[in-house]
Formats: structure tokens, C-alpha cells, sequence
């Protein structure tokens, strides 16, 4: 087996252990996506090849993947470097090829690492080695007399000459690399992380307060709360440090003795050179290792906290991705605002840009009934069926507004939708929106967009940049590189799994449809606004540049809705229609009578079908896709109702049954929109009444929850929920139930999930300058 083959299998077996499934399984995966195939179409159409892995299995192989050869690479790097010293002794190359991960690497390569001048260096070169040597091997000498004969020029007395042979045995002893992994592992088991604030910071640094004089164990630290501690070390305001047996009062630490223990130096000292050499341990420690393994597990609690946070943004931006769609109805966005006014768009079905206008019922104007009437004159002309209301500032009074005019109108009426705005304003001033809309006013084209993302989440929603719609915990703070890969992963997975209808897609919902990507998909554009909607999936390859690989990438997940080929609605992909039409053909029936047919389709063989080419997974996933053809995975459309009367923090009262939309789900609990312009927080311990490991077990981003209000601080803007059917005392994890959030226990650190006007702006006064108006009318 050569060398190659050796690091594929080592690959492939770990994989394979990591995600459950065979090794051969992992080989035909890699092959796959080695050649350029993408995950979504690996995880439809090529699962008899992978033997069924799904698309959760197939990103954790990529992305482990690349770890992986990384780690094989540096492994080579390092047996290398030290061959070409000519220092690889067949132990050596055998603990190397064993390591597991890259710090077991580096800690092997360590003594053999090109360095630049140390003080053990220094100490060698002043010929000083032989004498660290003598007082390591012969423990009967005496330190200071072996020392007196060391004396030059160079080393002027005895100390030096001590001191010299210190810093040689001290880089020795901090290089050996099993007592290293013993330590760290011995810190990663016990150590506590300590976090105080700096002197003078505290008002400055009030919303990290729970963390003043903050201490628990390193391998505890849950995701949210490292990131806000790191936070705050990185403004300035905590310090951080990683205490290690602290409360042991043995004169000799734990950590000391395993490095005496390891070089086989009694405690206590039973000959003359072991005293010195004792001290030598305690220096490699306090010097050396303490400083470089806190570093090492600082770092390391940091990737964890930001593969935590990275997570559980990708999970929430699935959810809200693949969030119910309203429909191709005619539908009219508000984009509410004070004293700019309530921006109005109105899209027909398609989401074409039909009407837009701005009324200003709020102050300065105060014009309700002239806002009124010009939404009631847009709802009847372009025959508006919904009414999609930005949930940012004014949402409520914008709400309330609308609803006293829904109930002056004959039915049939519109139905009002409260929908997050988050993003609408990154895609409003981006340049996408200006080729889109050119001659609209930029605060005009967040309307548009809030109008939109009713009609489909998803379609919208791919226009802005996956980190600006903000449904992240800490998103700034973490890898930027790894969270851009990993939130594009999941947009590319949630378009797939929808498909993209080819004749009525943007081209920034192309882009994401497997194999294309910005170039194609606005390629694809241009050819339909020149030639027409396309009349089958093959027309495509009539493209530029989109050739015959492409097309087998990009086929199955392309729609086209009343075509010449009625599969063609369908994600039966075009090499497996012969197939199909085999088993059309079986039913005696024509393929649009026979779409949708249970009863027929059930009583059909699936074993019956299987040839060389196509086994069980594609037969069952054709029959599947003739049952329900076209199907969205998606849910159904539902909203939630705001309670009246309740629309400021300060309405707000503990025991209130409220319902709201969940917008953002973290480790630590769900988030929470009740309608007053401020978030909520149900902890996870208050999300069911048993015990809830992970939150998103229970809830997800845009379901429609009952919650009952447990405590506000309006001063600092925190609301703690409950959905427990108890009175919610049997919190988990140690915490009080309803008990108020830290620092970390918000979305990116902040208490403010937007930015609100000051109280008498957007508050009491605007409330009742509408009640005044609405009662004149």
C-alpha cells in the first residue's frame, strides 16, 4: 500500500467512525465531491453510489474532509522536516503517524522545531550543556560545586553557570512531548477559567457585570458565555485568566510532581542534584508550560465557543430560510417609521413591483386618516390579499393602524402579517437592489422586500448576505471565514431541498441552485428575457458556458411548471426519466392523470423496477415525487396574533399569556417576539416541563409559540418567558426559573434586538395621538 493510499484509508476510517457509516461509503463520497459534484445533488441523486448518506452526513464528511487533509498534511510536513535533520528514529515516525489531532503533532515536533536563539541556546553555546547533563544523570553531585568548574569569561560565577543549566533542562523538560498532553489534558479536566473586571471599567463595562467575579470549570463554559467573557476581555473591561489548584494547599501542585514523576526526580529530594533539579520542574512550569498550555486551552475554548455559535446561527438561518411561505398573492409591505414615515410597496403574485407610496400617520404630521386612506385606495385597487408589517420600530402602532382599517372594509379583507425586517435595509442600500430598482428611493426598496419575504422567505431572503440577517449569537466575534462557508452550506441546502422554478427565479436564487452559481444564473436571466420562458430543462444547455457537468448538477433542481415535459415540475432529474416512464408506462396511464394518484402509485413494486443503473433509494424517490409532485418540504403558512393593548415593555405584566413568533433559537434558550419592539427570553429551561438539552428540539425559528410572561427589567430591557404548563420552578441546569440573562445569554451581546426610539418618541404619546385619531374617526 503506498503512502497515499495509507493516508486515504486513515481518512476514510476516521470519517466514516465520526458520522456512522462505513469507509466505503466515505471513498465514494470523496470521489464524488472531488470531482465537482455539490452535496445536494450527491445527497439526491447519488445514493446508491454512497449507499444512502444524507446531506447532514455529507457537509459533516466535507468539512472533515479538509481538517483531515490538513492534518495529514502538516503530519508529512513534520516527519520531513526531522528526517532532513536526520533525526527520525523509527519511534519517533510511529508516534507521529498515531497522532490524532495537530497539537499532538506540534507537541512531538516540538524539540525538533527550527527556533529562533533561546535562552537554552545562549546556555549551550557558553558550554554549559555538559554540566546540565552531569546534574540530570548523577544526583549525588553537588549543584554549586559541579557548577565552580564552569567558570569563564562567558559564565562569571556560580549562579550563571546554574542558571544556564536551568534554561537547557527546562526547554529539554517543556519539550517532552507526552508529559505536554499529559498536562494539558490534566488542565482541560480541572481547570477553572477566572474572570474579574479591570480596575475602573465598571460603569463602562455594565453589561458584563455577571461577570465582575465570574469563576467555573474550563470544560463547563457553555458557548454563549465564553464568547461574552472574550468579549469583554477583547473591550477591555474583564480579565481572564485559568486557575489550576488553586484551593490545594499542598506545598508541591499536582502539575509539579507529574513533571518530577516524569524524569524520575524524587520529591523530596533525596540526593544533592534533585533539589536543584526539583526547582528546575516548578521553573518549567511557572515559566514555560503554565503560560504556553493556558494559551493553548484559551484558544481552544474560544473554537469550541465559536463551532457552538456557528451552529446554532446555521440552524437558525435553516429555520428562517425554510419558514412557511404565504403564497403568490398580491401583497402590499410596510416598512414602519415615525417621522419618515411608513414606507408602502405593493408586489402582485410574482412579487413585481406594482405601487409604492409613504404615508405618515405618527409625529410630526399625525396624518392617520390620510394614511389610512391611501392604504385603503392601494388594498382595493391592486386587490391586496396580505399585508406585510416590518416588525421594526412603530410596528405596533403601524399594526394597530392597520387593523382599525381592516375592520372598516368589506370582505373579503387582507390578512396582516407582522414579519421580521431583519436584513430588509442591508439589501435596501446593496447594489443588487439598486440594478433591481433603479429609479426607487433606497427606504422605498426595504418595503419591497418586507413585502416579499411573506410571499417566499426563501426567495428573498438569498438576496442578502447570510451574516446580515442576524439570527446568530456573537457573529462577529467569531471566524468569519467559517461562518460564511458554513452559512452558505446551509442557503445552498434549503434551496435545493425547495427548488427553484427556472422561469420566475432571480438570478440570486439561481446562483444558489447546485452546479450554477452568480455567473450562470445571470447568464440563465439574460437568455430567458431574450428568448422567452424556457419550455423544458434541456433548453438550458442553450446557456453560454453551461455545459453538459453543469447540467447534470443543476437539472434536478430546476423547475418548470407547465412545460413540454411534465417531469420537468417535478425533481425526478432527466437521466432518470426513462425510469419513470417505465413505471408510468406500468400504470397504463398518462403521466398527468397518474401524478397524484396514492392508491396507484402504492400499489406498485418498487423492487420491480431496479435495473443496473438505479436500485431502491431512486426508484422510492420517484415514486415518492409522482405521489406528491412538485412537493415543498416547506410548512404551512401560519401567523401569530399580538395581544391588544400590549405594545411597550412597560405593558408588560408578570403572569401575562401572550403569543409571539420565535425568532432566534441560542444554546441557552429561544427568543421570542411578543410585539414590544424588544425580544423576550425563554431558557431553556422554561421550554417544556422536562428536561431540554437542546432548544431546538422544542422550538425553531418562526414557530408560533404561548408564552407566559415570568419577569421584566424594563431599565435594562429584559423579558423572561415561559412555556412550561407548570408555574415553571423546576428549572434545569441550575438556574432560577424566569431568572434574568446575562451578558452572554443574548443575540451578538446586545440587550436590544433593534434599535428603538427613546421612550416619549415612539411610546405613550404616539399611542395616543393614533387612540385621539382613530376615535375621531
Amino acid at each position: 500500500m503506498t503512502d497515499a493510499a495509507d493516508v486515504r484509508t486513515r481518512i476514510s476510517a476516521r470519517i466514516a467512525a465520526e458520522i456512522g457509516c462505513r469507509p466505503a461509503q466515505v471513498d465514494a463520497a470523496v470521489g464524488l465531491l472531488d470531482e465537482g459534484a455539490t452535496v445536494p445533488f450527491v445527497a439526491r441523486y447519488r445514493k446508491e453510489v454512497t449507499g444512502g448518506l444524507d446531506d447532514t452526513q455529507l457537509r459533516k464528511l466535507d468539512e472533515r474532509l479538509s481538517y483531515l487533509r490538513e492534518l495529514e498534511a502538516r503530519r508529512a510536513a513534520v516527519l520531513t522536516s526531522i528526517d532532513g535533520q536526520g533525526k527520525l528514529t523509527p519511534e519517533l515516525a510511529a508516534k507521529i503517524a498515531g497522532a490524532d489531532t495537530k497539537a499532538e503533532i506540534e507537541d512531538l515536533y516540538a524539540p525538533y522545531k527550527p527556533k529562533r536563539r533561546t535562552k537554552g541556546e545562549i546556555a549551550k553555546e557558553k558550554g554549559l550543556e555538559p554540566l546540565a547533563d552531569a546534574l540530570f544523570t548523577s544526583r549525588h553531585l553537588s549543584p554549586q560545586e559541579a557548577a565552580a568548574a564552569y567558570i569563564n569569561e562567558q559564565v562569571p560565577d556560580i549562579k550563571a553557570a546554574l542558571d544556564g543549566a536551568r534554561d537547557i533542562l527546562t526547554e529539554r523538560f517543556a519539550e517532552h512531548a507526552e508529559l505536554v498532553g499529559r498536562l494539558r489534558h490534566y488542565m482541560q479536566d480541572r481547570a477553572q477559567l477566572k474572570a474579574t473586571v479591570v480596575a475602573g471599567k465598571e460603569a463602562a463595562g455594565e453589561k458584563f457585570a455577571d461577570y465582575f467575579d465570574h469563576r467555573e470549570r474550563w470544560t463547563n463554559v457553555p458557548s454563549h458565555r465564553a464568547l461574552a467573557m472574550l468579549r469583554g476581555r477583547n473591550e477591555d473591561v474583564l480579565s481572564l485568566e485559568l486557575e489550576l489548584d488553586a484551593d490545594d494547599p499542598a506545598p508541591v501542585k499536582p502539575v509539579e510532581r507529574m513533571i518530577a514523576e516524569t524524569f524520575s526526580i524524587n520529591i523530596p529530594a533525596k540526593l544533592s542534584a534533585e533539589g536543584f533539579l526539583f526547582d528546575v520542574c516548578r521553573w518549567t512550569w511557572r515559566v514555560k508550560l503554565q503560560l504556553s498550555l493556558s494559551l493553548d486551552l484559551m484558544n481552544s475554548m474560544r473554537e469550541r465557543a465559536e463551532e457552538e455559535a456557528i451552529r446554532v446561527f446555521a440552524d437558525n438561518l435553516k429555520d428562517l430560510l425554510l419558514a412557511a411561505p404565504a403564497g403568490s398573492r398580491a401583497t402590499m409591505g410596510l416598512d414602519p417609521g415615525i417621522r419618515t414615515g411608513v414606507k408602502v410597496a405593493v408586489v402582485d403574485g410574482t412579487g413585481k413591483l406594482l405601487a409604492t407610496s409613504t404615508v405618515y400617520p405618527f409625529q410630526p404630521r399625525n396624518d392617520i386618516q390620510g394614511a389610512m386612506a391611501e392604504i385603503a385606495s392601494l388594498i382595493r385597487k391592486h386587490k391586496v390579499e396580505l399585508i406585510a408589517i416590518g416588525n421594526g420600530t412603530a410596528s405596533r402602532e403601524t399594526d394597530r393602524m392597520v387593523a382599525a382599517l381592516l375592520g372598516d372594509l368589506p370582505p373579503p379583507k387582507p390578512i396582516k402579517v407582522v414579519v421580521s425586517e431583519a436584513g430588509a435595509s442591508v439589501y435596501s442600500a446593496s447594489e443588487l437592489a439598486a440594478l433591481e430598482f433603479p429609479g426607487l428611493d433606497v427606504s422605498l426598496r426595504g418595503a419591497v422586500s418586507i413585502a416579499r419575504r411573506l410571499q417566499d422567505p426563501l426567495a428573498e431572503l438569498v438576496k442578502i448576505e447570510p451574516k446580515s440577517i442576524g439570527v446568530g449569537q456573537y457573529q462577529h466575534d467569531v471566524d468569519q471565514s467559517r461562518l460564511a462557508k458554513a452559512l452558505d452550506a446551509v442557503v445552498e441546502d434549503a434551496v435545493n431541498a425547495v427548488g427553484v422554478d427556472l422561469n420566475t427565479a432571480s438570478a440570486s436564487l439561481l446562483a444558489r441552485v447546485s452546479g450554477l452559481g452568480a455567473s450562470l444564473a445571470e447568464a440563465i436571466v439574460a437568455h430567458r428575457d431574450a428568448n422567452g420562458p424556457f419550455r423544458n430543462r434541456k433548453d438550458i444547455t442553450k446557456v453560454p458556458r453551461l455545459g453538459a457537468k453543469t447540467f447534470e448538477l443543476a437539472a434536478g433542481f430546476l423547475r418548470i411548471r407547465d412545460g413540454d415535459e411534465p417531469l420537468d415540475a417535478s425533481s425526478v432529474h432527466p437521466e432518470a426519466y426513462g425510469l419513470a416512464k417505465k413505471i408510468i408506462a406500468a400504470c397504463g396511464r398518462d403521466i398527468r392523470s397518474l401524478m397524484g394518484d396514492t392508491v396507484t402509485l402504492k400499489g406498485l413494486s418498487p423492487a420491480a423496477f431496479v435495473d443496473d443503473r438505479f436500485g431502491l433509494p431512486t426508484v422510492r424517490d420517484i415514486l415518492g415525487e409522482l405521489e406528491k409532485p412538485g412537493r415543498d418540504p416547506r410548512p404551512e403558512f401560519k401567523t401569530a396574533s399580538f395581544a391588544e393593548g400590549v405594545e411597550e415593555i412597560s405593558d408588560l405584566k408578570p403572569g401575562m399569556v401572550l403569543e409571539g413568533t420565535v425568532t432566534n433559537v441560542a444554546a441557552f434558550g429561544a427568543f421570542v417576539d411578543i410585539g414590544v419592539h424588544q425580544d423576550g427570553l425563554v431558557h431553556v429551561s422554561q421550554l417544556a416541563d422536562r428536561f431540554v438539552k437542546d432548544p431546538r428540539d422544542v422550538v425553531k425559528a418562526g414557530d408560533v409559540v404561548k408564552v407566559r410572561v415570568v419577569e421584566v427589567d424594563a431599565k435594562r430591557k429584559r423579558i423572561a418567558l415561559s412555556m412550561r404548563k407548570d408555574d415553571g420552578q423546576g428549572a434545569q441546569g441550575g438556574r432560577p426559573a424566569g431568572g434574568g440573562r446575562t451578558a452572554g445569554d443574548n443575540r451578538d451581546g446586545q440587550n436590544n434586538r433593534r434599535s428603538s426610539p427613546p421612550p416619549q418618541a415612539g411610546g405613550g404619546a404616539m399611542a395616543a395621538a393614533l387612540a385621539a385619531a382613530l376615535k375621531r374617526k
